[in-house]
């Protein structure tokens, strides 16, 4: 039975080359010798050869050297610095997205050394920089002023609601649909999975806020959310509520309405409304109610027939109502864990 040498680790292939010699230095014949180890017959030729001008050391194991390497350590950190925190648009790809074609182009732009996709494959995992799906972030962003927020702005509003015994609550609003996307579910290769649900399109409003001790309070509504709505939800939110509330809010127009400002102004103290950063989501609690809502109600199970969106939704808030575990989690995100500190 042939055999296939390669398949050999090294410490027995230097043991065979050596016995093999040796035979033959005792007087058998070569062909015998390499027929009775299943290898190819003229394998043991270079063994004889290159003992002949070697000697024994001719036949130890050497370790395959393999590939020459062709970026230095130097240079896989400048792949590194190019990728981690930027984007290819910085220099000059069209593409947003960093891809392996992308970091071969560049590397050949910037080294001129020519690498194949699998090679950048490896020096990316190699660099411990793997597939992500990134967050989405608006360019009318201002890091500072966020930055300011959380190590500043936030501190003293918490300090000022220690001091007066009141409470801080984040609010949101967010828009719900019947027929939302679906969460991903597994099937056959080539076969993509039926999932049946409710012909009907429905659609609700939803408004929300959360406190970091695990109150939560809500109100499903229809129609737009305006100024005039925004009171009506404030006075809402107010009833029966014996402490100050500090209320942290976004830029929407209907937040920063006079009559909002005007309604904020007669509650003489018991309501304070206190905006975040722009275009930052990611800063609010609250954000995390409707993720829950993603991940957990509608879209993960999708609405019997004839069953309403409205009643869906009232149920899905009211058992986060009950969980104040739950909400406190809200705060514990990598995103607001500024809260917390």
């Amino acid at each position: 039975m042939k055999i296939d040498g390669r398949t050999l680790s090294h410490e027995t292939s230097e043991t065979i080359r050596r016995m093999a010699v040796q035979r033959v230095r005792d007087g058998e014949r070569p062909s015998e010798v390499i027929a009775s180890y299943g290898l190819c017959r003229t394998t043991i030729y270079r063994w004889l050869r290159a003992h002949e001008k070697g000697g024994e050391q001719a036949l130890a194991s050497r370790r395959g050297t393999g590939r020459p390497v062709t970026l230095t350590n130097r240079q896989k950190q400048h792949v590194r610095k190019w990728i981690c925190g930027r984007d290819p648009r910085q220099y000059g790809f069209d593409f947003g997205l960093w891809t392996r074609q992308i970091v071969t182009q560049l590397i050949e732009q910037k080294f001129g050394i020519t690498l194949s996709v699998a090679t950048v494959g490896r020096l990316l995992a190699e660099l411990e920089i793997t597939p992500q799906k990134p967050l989405r972030r608006a360019y009318e962003r201002d890091p500072e002023a966020i930055e300011k927020w959380q190590r500043e702005e936030f501190p003293k509003l918490r300090a000022r609601a220690k001091r007066r015994g009141a409470d801080i609550f984040f609010l949101d609003e967010a828009g719900i649909r019947s027929d939302a996307p679906l969460q991903r579910t597994w099937g056959a290769k080539g076969k993509t999975p039926v999932v049946a649900t409710s012909g009907q399109r429905q659609s609700v409003n939803a408004i929300s806020a959360v406190t970091m001790r695990g109150g939560f309070w809500y109100a499903v509504y229809t129609g737009r959310f305006n100024a005039g709505r925004f009171v009506e939800f404030l006075k809402a939110f107010l009833r029966g509520r014996r402490c100050p509330v500090m209320l942290v809010v976004d830029g929407h127009p209907a937040h920063r309405a006079k009559v909002v400002a005007d309604f904020v102004q007669s509650t003489k103290g018991q309501l304070e409304l206190h905006f975040l950063p722009g275009y930052a989501p990611e800063l609010n609690p609250d954000e995390f109610v409707w993720n829950h809502l993603r991940q957990c109600g509608v879209s993960k199970k999708p609405l019997r027939r004839g069953e309403s969106l409205r009643a869906r939704v009232e149920g899905d808030l009211h058992a986060i109502q009950r969980r104040p575990s739950l909400v406190r989690s809200f705060f514990h995100a990598d995103s607001v864990a500024y809260i917390m500190s």
